[in-house]
């Protein structure tokens, strides 16, 4: 009897014990966890209640105080915060998937390939394609509208290249736009061969181009978002800060994740044109669980492929070249003193020497006496010696470590040896800065962060070349480059309270890994993705 009776206490206890647990929706075990908190700690097992971390240390803790129906067994697996990209087009890249492919094109033959089979599939009356790069062909000169002429008289063809700073056309398209070898516009340039338009237009006078193509419906907005999101989902990315929306498209991300339609977390950066300046700062910053619009982006100059990268010296390779300011001084001036008395952010497009001399002296005169308002400078691409320590000064870069190994062939042909050595110079930045938040910048280069990581730390390409890497004295560390994929993005948003680290309180945004990202081979990098991506607690891949 006596044992009966003990048998039943210890059955009582255990069931009080029991009911004493907090039971939460997932509880994750068996893993290594890096934490990327201040000293970068690992765990073994994480506690999740409605999307938000409630506990993390190792499964015998967590054992102790909760229980879940959702224990995962990890059985060894790695897990990181869920990615960042904090320089890309999110929605540009969804229209993309919706357009003619060009990346990878090796001559203006192949691009007409593409484009045929593309209509053969998807007969269109606008022919709109992306991402041919002249530096890749074995004539690295840009080409003609009699090369699309030949294929396409009568149906209009509007090709852009890799950095979204120069188009090429047919001729169809220069008659529909009005486009003669008289029209003039500022911060950019109308190619002209023998007194006529060759078909090539570099930055500012494309907008006469995208005005004419036919605006995407509803029905392929949402189409572009919703594949965007899936890639997304499938190489760990979390967060995307996209570079440049408009307001209708914000304002269509912002009901689509209402509806559930769309789950991404999104940090808009709104571009600055005087119809968003005016909606955005009477209207304050707009904030959700999963959309963020804080910030505005200005573009200084164009790109270094196309020579519109706006420098002090002429271009090594081009004499009488310099480049364009896209935005006029007195403009950025302007834009930059309104958004100081803001609460918004400013982060400019600046790839030249001479644009970051520009706007880093503007961000220091706009923001004399102002604390903590983290302007950036995306890209920040070649700096002058004397302007990198502006970056002391609260001011973060926000590069793209894979544009160093798409551009170390030809970006010393461009700049010469002296201006090189402070080109893509992420190491100096992030010493100057403190942090530096990382992306990618697709679609001109590929979405995959994994590409990111192997470029940051190995200063290689996708082949290993070089050798022995492209400036390695700028090489990120993995601890650095995991941060600057994660936390530094996060806090460079406003968001390290809420994302960016696995910590108590915070989303549940996460990545989950077969190998230790810390640890494996450089040539192994580049084959990681992920086994599992969860945003706010929830599987999504």
């Amino acid at each position: 009897m006596k044992k009966i009776i003990l048998l039943l206490s210890l059955v009582s206890l255990t069931s009080c014990l029991k009911k004493d647990k907090i039971t939460v929706d997932t509880i994750i075990t068996d893993a290594t966890i890096y934490t990327v908190n201040n000293n970068f700690d690992k765990a073994t097992a994480i506690a999740i209640q409605e999307g938000k971390i409630i506990a993390i240390g190792t499964a015998e803790e967590l054992a102790e105080k909760y229980q879940s129906r959702n224990t995962i067994n990890a059985k060894g697996k790695f897990i990181y915060p869920g990615l960042f990209d904090a320089h890309c087009h999110f929605y540009n890249f969804g229209l993309t998937l919706q357009e003619v492919d060009l990346r990878g094109t090796k001559s203006m033959a192949e691009i007409v390939a593409r484009i045929q089979a593309f209509q053969k599939v998807k007969k269109t009356d606008f022919i709109v394609g992306n991402g041919w790069d002249q530096n890749d062909w074995a004539v690295k000169e840009f080409p003609s509208k009699e090369d699309l002429d030949k294929y396409f008289p009568n149906t209009p063809v509007v090709l852009n290249r890799i950095d979204g700073h120069a188009i090429i056309v047919n001729s169809k398209v220069l008659a529909l736009a009005n486009i003669t070898k008289d029209t003039k516009v500022s911060g950019g340039q109308i190619e002209l061969k023998n007194g006529e338009p060759t078909g090539i237009l570099i930055d500012n006078p494309m907008e006469l181009v995208f005005s004419i193509i036919p605006k995407p419906s509803r029905k392929t907005q949402i189409a572009a978002l919703v594949d965007a999101e899936k890639i997304m989902f499938d190489y760990g990315l979390t967060t995307v800060n996209d570079a440049g929306l408009d307001h209708k498209v914000i304002d269509l991300i912002d009901s689509l994740q209402k509806e559930k339609v769309l789950k991404l977390n999104v940090y808009a950066m709104v571009s600055a044109n005087p119809e968003n300046l005016d909606l955005y700062l009477k209207k304050g910053v707009y904030k959700t669980d999963n959309l963020d619009v804080r910030s505005f982006k200005m573009y200084g100059d164009g790109a270094l492929g196309s020579r519109g990268a706006a420098m002090h010296k002429p271009y090594s390779d081009s004499h009488t070249q310099l480049g364009a300011l896209i935005t006029p001084i007195a403009d950025m001036k302007t834009i930059a003193n309104k958004i100081a008395a803001s609460n918004f952010q400013l982060n400019s497009h600046a790839i030249g020497d001479s644009a970051n001399t520009v706007l880093l002296k503007i961000y220091k005169d706009a923001l004399t006496g102002k604390k903590d308002r983290r302007w950036k400078i995306e890209h920040a691409q070649v700096v002058r010696e004397a302007d990198f320590d502006y970056f002391k000064t609260g001011i973060i870069p926000s590069v793209q470590p894979t544009h160093a190994t798409s551009d170390m062939y030809w970006a010393g042909d461009r700049l010469g040896k002296e201006r090189l050595k402070n080109a893509y110079a992420y190491k100096k930045l992030l010493q100057k800065a403190g942090v530096i938040a990382l992306g990618t910048d697709f679609p001109v280069e590929e979405v995959n962060p994994m590409l990111t990581f192997h470029a940051a730390v190995a200063r290689k390409d996708s082949k290993g070349y070089p050798a022995k890497g492209f400036q390695t004295e700028n090489a990120l560390s993995r601890e650095e480059t995991v941060k600057g994929m994660t936390i530094w993005a996060a806090f460079s948003n406003f968001e390290e309270k809420e994302k960016g680290s696995l910590e108590v309180g915070k989303w549940a945004d996460l990545v989950i890994y077969d190998k230790d990202l810390m640890q494996i081979s450089e040539s192994e990098i580049l084959n990681m993705k992920p086994v599992n991506t969860y945003l706010k607690g929830q599987k999504v891949k």
